[in-house]
């Protein structure tokens, strides 16, 4: 009699998966965080301006790196499960590391779009990382990641890499050409701004994404939330909408004074970075927050550096005369922030790691020597693709990760 092997069995020997069980879950969302890093080294180097002047070939490694990126923190679950390394800073580690992504994939779609350093490519950042932000704080009131029929780990990363390999097709410049200069286009040109451009479309579309798809299920879900546990729904979505609110406002007045020269001359990947660091660190404390059954964070921290920078370029746009270098005080701030954010990351993973008598980026000996779970019978694999589906939020009915 035949027993059924997986289809994988004939390309990798018992020894080559057995060797799987050595890699940290943490290791490979890590390892998929420095694609894109190095991508956006990429644009340091290839497309610093953010422009039509960047090579094509950038754009196919723009896609393979979000991909690639995907296709990890998709793993870094499964390899959990199979392993049994399973535990709370997966959890945030794997959220920290998608919320600091975020900035990334925002700086990769407007060098692939050519934005330069424009309002555009901040709106393109603000929606971005506002959307995150959301899934993260309907988590910590729910105790569950939802994903509507669309979302962005999905359907907004094929989207991007699509877009990725049209620019890598047809230049960054296709995306410049006025709508209403394309045929099949024209049904949409009499409700559009004369001059608006395909990157225009585009940008403007995940603005719409945002606000049709995503804003109105997680308003609905804290606020059913709400409603279950007895919540106050003022105090709640003052919780949930003021740290955005602050935190545009700050960031709007800070762009748009006369005298910031983040768009001027063009230190907008700075300004990303840096804005990044904070949403990262914001994300972080929610979820952090969420797995200590804490208190929501109230992010002074976050607000105090935006509020006393904004006050100070649009000070020295108020009195015409030049009290500080922005650009000098945006490095300082860069590099303060990144400092901090890693010393404040080890010192919260070494804490998980010293209660859980876990390590963060390595298997224990132990955990190497047990057997890891592989399916071997069409039973185990069904098992396996319907644990597969909750995971990744592929069910039938519905799309959600549950959490701690």
């Amino acid at each position: 009699m035949l027993s059924w092997k997986p289809a994988y069995i004939s390309y990798l020997g018992e020894k080559q998966i057995d060797n799987l069980r050595l890699y940290n879950p943490n290791l490979i969302t890590l390892i998929g965080l420095f694609f894109m890093i190095a991508n956006v080294i990429v644009i340091c180097i290839w497309s610093p301006n953010l422009d039509t002047d960047a090579p094509n070939w950038i754009n196919f490694s723009f896609a393979a790196g979000l991909w690639l990126y995907s296709t990890f923190d998709n793993v870094d679950g499964r390899q959990a499960r199979r392993t049994g390394t399973s535990s709370p800073l997966g959890e945030l580690f794997d959220h920290g590391c998608d919320a600091v992504n975020c900035t990334y994939v925002a700086l990769l779609q407007a060098a692939a779009l050519g934005l330069g350093h424009t309002s555009s490519a901040a709106i393109l950042l603000f929606v971005t990382i506002a959307g995150f932000y959301l899934s993260t704080v309907e988590e910590y009131y729910t105790g569950v990641l939802y994903l509507g029929y669309i979302n962005g780990p999905t359907e907004g990363i094929i989207v991007t890499c699509l877009a990725f390999i049209w620019s890598g097709i047809y230049g960054v410049a296709s995306w410049h050409v006025p709508v209403d200069e394309i045929s099949c286009l024209a049904w949409i040109t009499s409700i559009l701004p004369s001059g608006t451009t395909c990157a225009d479309l585009f940008v403007w579309g995940m603005v719409g994404f945002f606000l049709v798809t995503h804003l109105p299920v997680c308003i609905y879900s804290i606020g059913q939330v709400c409603k279950e546990k007895g919540l106050k729904k003022r105090s709640v979505f003052e919780n949930v909408f003021l740290p955005l609110i602050f935190t545009g406002v700050f960031i709007y007045t800070w762009l748009s004074s006369s005298s910031s020269i983040i768009f001027s001359e063009n230190h907008f990947i700075a300004f990303a970075i840096f804005t990044g660091l904070l949403f990262g660190e914001m994300a972080s404390d929610i979820i952090l927050a969420h797995l200590t059954k804490s208190e929501y964070p109230r992010f002074l921290n976050i607000y105090i550096p935006l509020f006393l920078t904004s006050l100070l370029v649009n000070l020295q746009s108020l009195f015409h005369t030049k009290l500080v270098d922005e650009y000098v005080l945006l490095l300082v701030l860069c590099g303060t922030k990144f400092y901090t954010y890693i010393v404040r990351a080890v010192r919260v993973i070494n804490a998980f790691c010293d209660f859980l008598g876990i390590r963060c980026l390595v298997i224990p000996t132990t955990k190497q020597n047990d057997k890891v779970i592989v399916p071997n019978t069409p039973a185990e694999q069904e098992t396996e693709s319907l644990l597969v589906a909750q995971e990744e939020g592929t069910s039938q009915q519905q799309q959600q990760y549950n959490t701690f």
